[in-house]
């Protein structure tokens, strides 16, 4: 083959190569220009109805201020507490009653300490700082140990998310493998899932502090 007729086939080549290249990238811009708006339609849905299951007296929610997050953010990093490392508060919410009075407040927070990696959890908490219920947004433990505490079949351990509804104030400590317990309020860890059930833990006791400081 020829000098000249290699420079033809490698050209040719690389314009086919560009050319699949600019089709492919219009192919997934268009996916997803079709699949945002219901993507993000089932996420505020699912969030929805994980608001409502933690705090069931709750008819709406309104946005906190500006900068409540931003706020709770700080006053978490403040604590030097090396259990609020990888916690970050991701939202805020007020939860409303039928007249719109504020009753509570509606947190989402995140750690990165799970056994399988990120656990984020949404938790409601009344104005006079009542723990109401919690939910997993997500969570990518291990089939069996970890995703137990997701779980709603009490056979298989559904009933660990039973431990935070209308739970009065306190510190949250586990209460197997013979760690130190210095709180007002005992959770049992899920067999085998430690790390999990220790990850939920720091993240209740975060989002109550940052309930305590909200107006």
């Amino acid at each position: 083959m020829s000098e000249n007729k290699q420079k033809s086939t490698l050209i040719k080549d690389a314009i086919i190569l560009f050319a699949i290249t600019i089709i492919a990238a219009f192919a997934l811009g268009a996916v997803y220009e079709i699949t945002k708006d219901p993507i993000a339609e089932a996420e505020a849905k699912a969030k929805t109805e994980a608001a409502k299951s933690v705090f069931t007296e709750m008819k709406e929610t309104a946005e906190a201020p500006q900068g409540e997050v931003e706020k709770a953010q700080i006053l978490i990093d403040q604590k030097n507490n090396k259990e609020f490392d990888t916690i970050t508060i991701d939202e805020i919410l007020q939860a409303l009653d039928e007249n719109g009075n504020k009753i509570g407040d509606i947190i989402t927070v995140t750690s990165k300490k799970g056994y399988g990696g990120q656990i984020t959890i949404i938790m409601g908490v009344s104005d006079d700082e009542t723990l109401k219920g919690i939910e997993f947004l997500s969570i990518s433990e291990t089939p069996g140990l970890g995703m137990k505490a997701k779980d709603d079949d009490p056979d298989k351990q559904g009933d660990f998310k039973d431990q935070f509804k209308n739970v009065q104030p306190g510190s949250y400590k586990l209460t197997k493998r013979n760690i130190n317990m210095s709180g007002t309020t005992e959770i049992d860890a899920i067999s085998s899932a430690t790390i999990t059930t220790s990850a939920v833990t720091n993240m209740l006791n975060a989002g109550l502090i940052v309930a305590a400081s909200i107006d």
